[in-house]
């Protein structure tokens, strides 16, 4: 069998989604090298920065994994903008969206909601412009976390002259977290929190 029979989701059989589960199955298991393809793609979005928007998001993984950040944080680190291209208005949503099965709740939330944290940083210079838009998640158990992320690894993460590790270097990570059963609850961990650095881990790295 090389394709379904039906050609109204109606009408297929046991037999056609049986054979659908299975291609489908096999094909989300090339999602981490879909994942690095598009991050690479992002040199073809939004220029103007003194590195491209590839160089920002390996530089935010290497702050990420320079404070002994965890392998859920340092991808997400690593994919907080992958949709710049394709969500220029969401881009945040969009990353989250792709995050959310596969790594902890706290990561998942840091990234969807790092738009409104950002704007700490340059809101007052946009015309409408909220720098306090991050105030509508106060009393959020991430609060800190998300303002940490965005202070530390995003909106320092525009330097030229930064030591930063290569795509290569994260590739290995991406692969291990995409891997993940979806949305494992050990995976997830709602309601709990893992601290974005960690000295004796960062001495080591």
């Amino acid at each position: 069998m090389e394709q379904v029979k039906f050609t109204q989701m109606k009408d297929g059989d046991k037999e056609d989604y049986d054979f659908l589960t299975k291609h489908e199955i096999d094909y989300t298991k090339g999602t981490a090298d879909r994942l690095l393809k598009a991050l690479v793609e992002l040199d073809d979005s939004m220029s103007g920065y003194q590195i491209t928007r590839l160089g920002h998001s390996v530089q935010s993984a290497t702050r990420a994994w320079r404070d002994g950040a965890d392998i859920d944080w340092v991808v997400s680190a690593l994919l907080h903008d992958i949709g710049d291209i394709y969500a220029p208005y969401n881009h945040d949503e969009y990353a989250a969206t792709i995050l959310r099965p596969f790594v902890r709740e706290q990561c998942s939330w840091c990234v969807e909601t790092h738009g409104d944290f950002q704007m700490l940083f340059y809101g007052e210079h946009l015309e409408g412009g909220n720098p306090h838009k991050r105030d509508r998640h106060k009393g959020h158990m991430y609060f800190d976390d998300c303002a940490a992320f965005c202070e530390r690894w995003d909106q320092s993460s525009f330097d030229p002259d930064y030591d930063t590790l290569p795509i290569s270097f994260f590739s290995p990570m991406v692969h291990e977290v995409f891997a993940r059963t979806p949305y494992d609850p050990d995976v997830i961990q709602a309601g709990k929190r893992q601290p974005l650095q960690d000295a004796e881990i960062a001495a080591t790295r």
